[in-house]
């Protein structure tokens, strides 16, 4: 195992900023999979298991879907939701049992509703409730990416350390190129956060500037 007293921050930017780091690239076409902005991922002044890392995150996750419907191409909204007993936590919900817990993100609670500053389209958008980490666990998304054609998935939300990178995992797994805007995701600590980045950026996805993104986006949009 290697050693280094560099921080989690210092070692992504070694890994971003290598020219000869080679990546998935787009395809030709995209969905985008906006992970769990939900009130008590997103609201650190309601809740304690909330998080914010680019204050302009929900911002630019809103434009990135105003230019997907733009393209008419899928965008698509998660969240986290339990029934009243949290058995369909199954094991995840066992550690602890607090108000704050996971398995006590009831449906119909103010955690589990999404944050007020997400636009959602409620005509075009595709809303799942998921139960664990990756949002292509039981949840009919792999076949509304099928039906679309897509080949390469966008993920935004949090958290960096769990449901994006589980989902970028099962995402690449299930044959999509996976691209990550930095800006668009979110973790509690800067660590896991950046940690987590690394860890994609060199085996799971292309993590990206999200004015790359949108650059790319607006090629798209001129070639229509």
């Amino acid at each position: 195992m290697i050693k280094s007293d560099k921080t989690a921050r210092q070692l992504y930017e070694e890994v971003i900023s290598n020219p000869q780091r080679a990546a998935f690239g787009f395809g030709r076409k995209a969905a985008l999979i906006n992970v769990d902005f939900q009130k008590a991922y997103t609201r650190t002044d309601l809740f304690k298991t909330a998080y914010e890392t680019d204050p302009n995150q929900i911002a630019y996750v809103n434009q990135l879907a105003q230019e997907f419907r733009r393209l008419h191409w899928p965008v698509v909204w998660t969240r986290v939701a339990y029934l009243a007993s949290g058995e369909d936590a199954g094991v995840w919900g066992t550690r602890t049992n607090t108000p704050d817990s996971l398995q006590n993100i009831k449906h119909g609670s103010e955690r589990a509703e999404f944050d007020e500053r997400v636009e959602v389209d409620p005509k075009s958008d595709v809303l799942y409730t998921k139960r664990m980490p990756s949002v292509f666990f039981e949840t009919p998304l792999a076949s509304l990416l099928v039906w679309h054609r897509v080949d390469t998935v966008i993920l935004t939300g949090g958290s960096t350390s769990g449901c994006v990178r589980a989902s970028a995992v099962d995402s690449l797994s299930h044959g999509y190129r996976t691209i990550v805007p930095e800006e668009c995701v979110a973790d509690k600590h800067e660590s896991y956060h950046y940690a987590n980045l690394t860890d994609l950026a060199l085996k799971y996805a292309d993590v990206l500037k999200v004015r790359t993104l949108l650059e790319w986006l607006n090629q798209q949009s001129l070639a229509q």
